[in-house]
C-alpha cells in the first residue's frame, strides 16, 4: 500500500511564482516542520524556489512521536535495503506529483535529506529516469553501494555534508559514499565538518545553500 506523503511548504522569499522546487527529506522520529526552516536561509540563495518538506510515511517504532521512512531496530543490510525499497515508491511518487502540479522537471527540482532523509534522496534520486538538479545529503550514507552498477538511471550532481564526531552515523560513511559514487560516474562533491556531531552546521548550511544555488541558477558555488 503506498501512502501519499503531506508536509509543510513554504513559498519563494522572491514573492512571485515558484521557478525552482526544493524537497526536504527528515531523518528518523522528526517530521517535516523539523526541516522548512532551512528555507529562511536558502530561501535568500534559491529566492525563486518552493520549499516542500513531506513526512515519512510510517510513524516512528522507536518513539512515541514523529515518523520513519524505514525502521532501523534491525540494522542488518537486507533489512535496511528491503525498508528502503518499500518507502522508495512514495517518495518517488510524491517527487511525480509535485512536478505534475508546479508543471516543472527534474531539473528544476533539488532533493534535500537529513540522516534517514539523505538515504532516501540518493537512493530514489539516482534511479530516477530523468536527473535531478541536485542532492544535498547531510549526516547519511549511501545504502547497498554494491547496487549501482546495476539500478543507477541517473547521475545528478551530488554534494555530501558530514560531521567528523557524527556518534549516529559513523563519519567514514562519508567516504564511503564518495568512493562508490564516483565509481558509478555520479559528479560528488563532499565537506567534512571538523568537530560537528549528528547536525548541521554554519559552514554545512552556508555550503549547501551555495550548492543550491549552483544547480538551480547555473550560477558557479
Amino acid at each position: 500500500m503506498l501512502i501519499p506523503l503531506t508536509g509543510p511548504s513554504r513559498p519563494p522569499l522572491s514573492g512571485g511564482k515558484p521557478r525552482r522546487l526544493v524537497i526536504l527529506l527528515h531523518g528518523l522520529g522528526a517530521d517535516g516542520n523539523d526541516l522548512i526552516g532551512l528555507q529562511q536561509y536558502w530561501g535568500r540563495l534559491a529566492p525563486d524556489a518552493e520549499f516542500v518538506s513531506p513526512n515519512a510515511p510510517f510513524p516512528c517504532d522507536m518513539a512515541s512521536y514523529g515518523y520513519q521512512w524505514f525502521s532501523v531496530q534491525d540494522r542488518s543490510p537486507a533489512t535496511v535495503l528491503a525498508g528502503m525499497r518499500a518507502a522508495a515508491p512514495m517518495l518517488d511518487g510524491f517527487i511525480d506529483e509535485e512536478l505534475q502540479k508546479r508543471g516543472f522537471d527534474e531539473s528544476d527540482t533539488a532533493l534535500v535529506g537529513f540522516s534517514q532523509g539523505t538515504m532516501m534522496a540518493l537512493y530514489v534520486g539516482l534511479r530516477r529516469a530523468k536527473p535531478l538538479a541536485g542532492i544535498l545529503g547531510y549526516s547519511g550514507r549511501l545504502i547497498a553501494p554494491e547496487l549501482l552498477t546495476s539500478e543507477l538511471r541517473s547521475r545528478p550532481p551530488v554534494l555530501l555534508v558530514h560531521g567528523t564526531d557524527d556518534p549516529l552515523v559513523p563519519f567514514d560513511s562519508l567516504a564511503h559514499a564518495e568512493t562508490a559514487l564516483q565509481g558509478a560516474g555520479v559528479p560528488v562533491e563532499t565537506l567534512a565538518c571538523v568537530g560537528i556531531e549528528h547536525s548541521i552546521d554554519p559552514e554545512g548550511l552556508q555550503r549547501g545553500g551555495f550548492f543550491l544555488r549552483e544547480v538551480l541558477s547555473g550560477r558557479p558555488a
